[in-house]
């Protein structure tokens, strides 16, 4: 076994971002002291019965070995055997990762590992907006950065769709900016995205601002974007203030841990929600259902469906 590195590291859990830097982590803990050690990965697609204890065995020289084995979730039956197989007399030479995203396959494993006492490395999914809000401020807080409430919130916003292109973002900003990023950086990098616009477009919209709204539509159109995330991102928006609309009064982190959502999303929504009524929220959510219909195949004029839903909100929203 490599000295710096337990014996067996179980990276337990579905997010791939976060799973592939426990490895990554584990494999630099282990070149502290062995900088050249031998890593194998062993995948549970494709894998060949017998691979695992081929690998395990001791070298002629006896150097130390990194095992990874990747996905033990989908592990076939002959991977399954020879881990267990392997965990009864495991090598002194080896360090065995194993990543496991979610589910009950590998039960016989895992209970092995944790009765081995692996080092277990969470890796949780990170899905509502409040998980990426959490994990944006911790890159930028592990990476000696302040980033602004507001630039967190924009980020989120253009990025958020997917978690490793979030961490790229991140990256970049403290790569390519110096000072305090803020809402102003965010957008000068990435103001440009679908996500971006469509959030653009519905927050005008939500405020009953029918010419910007439509303005940023048109703009959106003519540089190539897709009427659907534009809907979606109106129709999400929508949906948060019904939600919040419709909970009980308390602190907003209070309740985006009930909702599901970020603190900045809690207090964007309340803010949002001054002129609004239940019904005018129901309507506009109907009016949005309809376009997405209409701008994924079911209309003409997919363009004209939006239009038609934004004219709609803003007429709700205005009480006209």
């Amino acid at each position: 076994m490599s000295a710096g590195a337990p014996p067996f590291v179980l990276v337990s859990g579905p997010e791939t971002v976060l799973a592939d830097r426990a490895v990554e982590q584990v494999l630099a803990d282990v070149r502290v002291s062995t900088p050249e050690v031998d890593v194998v990965t062993l995948t549970a697609e494709g894998y060949e019965e017998g691979e695992l204890t081929v690998q395990a065995s001791p070298s002629l020289f006896g150097e130390d070995k990194v095992i990874i084995v990747r996905d033990l979730h989908q592990a076939p039956d002959a991977l399954q055997l020879d881990l267990l197989t392997y965990l009864a007399d495991p090598a002194d030479s080896v360090t065995l990762v194993v990543t496991h995203a979610s589910g009950t396959k590998g039960k016989r494993v895992l209970d092995t590992l944790k009765k081995a006492k692996a080092h277990v490395i969470p890796a949780p999914a990170i899905k509502s907006d409040r998980d990426k809000a959490e994990f944006v401020t911790n890159e930028f807080r592990t990476a000696r950065r302040r980033a602004s409430p507001d630039a967190v919130q924009a980020l989120v916003e253009a990025v958020g769709k997917d978690v490793r292109e979030l961490a790229s973002a991140c990256q970049q900003l403290v790569d390519d900016t110096t000072g305090v990023i803020d809402a102003d950086v965010v957008e000068r990098y990435h103001g440009g995205r679908v996500e971006a616009t469509g959030f653009k477009v519905a927050d005008a919209a939500v405020a009953g601002h029918t010419g910007e709204a439509l303005r940023l539509l048109r703009h959106a159109v003519d540089v190539g974007v897709d009427p659907v995330p534009i809907v979606a991102v109106i129709a999400m928006q929508l949906r948060q203030l019904a939600k919040v609309g419709g909970a009980a009064r308390g602190r907003s982190a209070d309740l985006a841990r009930d909702l599901g959502m970020a603190p900045w999303q809690i207090d964007k929504a309340r803010r949002a929600l001054q002129g609004w009524s239940g019904d005018a929220l129901g309507r506009s959510i109907q009016a949005v259902a309809a376009a997405d219909v209409e701008v994924k195949g079911g209309g003409r004029d997919p363009v004209y469906a939006v239009e038609k839903a934004i004219l709609t909100i803003s007429r709700e929203r205005n009480g006209s």
